[in-house]
C-alpha cells in the first residue's frame, strides 16, 4: 500500500513538474493538430487532486491524494463540465436527449 501511494504521489509530482517544464525538441515540431490532445478522465482527476493537494505534505498529502483519487464524485462533475461544454448552443429538447446520453456514456 505505501508504494502504491508513493508511486502515486512520485507521478503527481512528475505530472505537475512536467506541466511547469516547456520540452526542447531537438527537431522541429510538426504542425500542431486542430485541437488539443484531450486528458483521460484519469489524468483530469490527478492534476485536479495534485492542485488541491498543494500545501500538504507527508502523510497529510498521501490520505488526501488517496481520498481525493478514489472519490467518484470528481470524475461525474468532470463529467458534466466537458457535457456543458460540448452542448454549448443546443437548447430544448436538442440540449436534454445531449445531455443524457453524454452523461450516461
Amino acid at each position: 500500500m505505501k508504494k502504491l501511494i508513493a508511486a502515486l504521489t512520485l507521478a503527481a509530482t512528475a505530472l505537475a513538474v512536467s506541466a511547469q517544464t516547456p520540452a526542447t525538441p531537438a527537431t522541429p515540431a510538426p504542425a500542431p493538430a486542430a485541437s488539443a490532445p484531450v486528458k483521460t478522465p484519469q489524468q483530469t482527476k490527478m492534476a485536479t487532486c495534485n492542485e488541491q493537494a498543494t500545501g500538504k505534505a507527508g502523510d497529510e498529502r498521501k490520505a488526501f491524494m488517496k481520498e481525493c483519487l478514489s472519490t467518484k464524485r470528481a470524475s461525474q462533475t468532470d463529467k458534466m463540465r466537458t457535457c456543458n461544454e460540448q452542448a454549448k448552443g443546443m437548447k430544448g429538447e436538442e440540449r436534454k436527449t445531449f445531455m443524457k446520453t453524454c452523461l450516461s456514456s
